[in-house]
């Protein structure tokens, strides 16, 4: 028995490690599901209230902002440090916040909900799965203190990123800062990108977008 277990354990390793180098697949809602929770620490669900994720993305001529709302959420804390995490996020909800018009702002919703960027009728939702987490060795006060990496799925095209984080853990309520650089090419959003379209000038959409978190979590 002692021998199966260890073969066990030593097939499982091998298959995360194979499968954390895997640059862009395509990831079924189901089996998103089936590896939500990190195998280690508690988890501490996210307060959806409690918690913002804007986005800022720039253009030739200018630059827009906006906001998403959290589906679900959680960070798994071992002896109050961050130990894994994943969330959920709901692309129906994405909004503008700098346009003050409201049939212009409406239009731009309504463009970036749309096929010509994310699809959310197709694809209503993001998620996002950590796979690694190393922490900065004497990171200061306030300053980011661990490197996150995982796997960002959008339009169900999965691909790596990785980005310092901001997390700490205090009487059983978790909060985690980060801002995450998002290649939009990387996942078929194409409209305005010159990474399929070649030049377009003034009129090109850079494809780097920036999210930027702000999560509470509690036991």
């Amino acid at each position: 028995m002692k021998k199966i277990t260890i073969l066990a354990s030593l097939a499982a390793t091998l298959f995360f490690t194979a499968n954390a180098g895997t640059s862009k697949v395509s990831t079924p809602a189901s089996a998103t599901t089936e590896v939500a929770a990190p195998a280690k620490g508690k988890a501490y669900s996210v307060v959806a209230d409690k918690s913002e994720l804007k986005w800022h993305g720039k253009k030739v001529t200018g630059e827009h902002f906006g906001n998403f709302k959290l589906k679900s959420g959680a960070l798994n804390i071992a002896n109050n440090k961050l130990a894994g995490g994943e969330f959920v996020i709901d692309m129906t909800s994405i909004s503008n916040t700098d346009i003050q018009d409201a049939e212009y702002k409406g239009k731009l919703e309504g463009h970036l909900k749309s096929d010509d960027f994310f699809g959310v009728e197709k694809f209503p939702t993001a998620t996002f799965k950590v796979t690694n987490v190393k922490p900065i060795a004497n990171a200061a006060a306030g300053k980011p203190n661990y490197t996150v990496t995982g796997d960002l799925t959008i339009k169900g095209t999965t691909n790596p990123v990785s980005f310092p984080a901001t997390v700490t853990v205090n009487k059983g309520v978790a909060n985690a800062k980060a801002d995450i650089t998002v290649n939009r090419a990387k996942y078929d959003v194409r409209y305005g990108s010159e990474s399929f379209f070649g030049s377009l000038g003034d009129k090109a959409i850079y494809d780097d977008f920036v999210v930027s978190i702000n999560l509470t979590a509690k036991q």
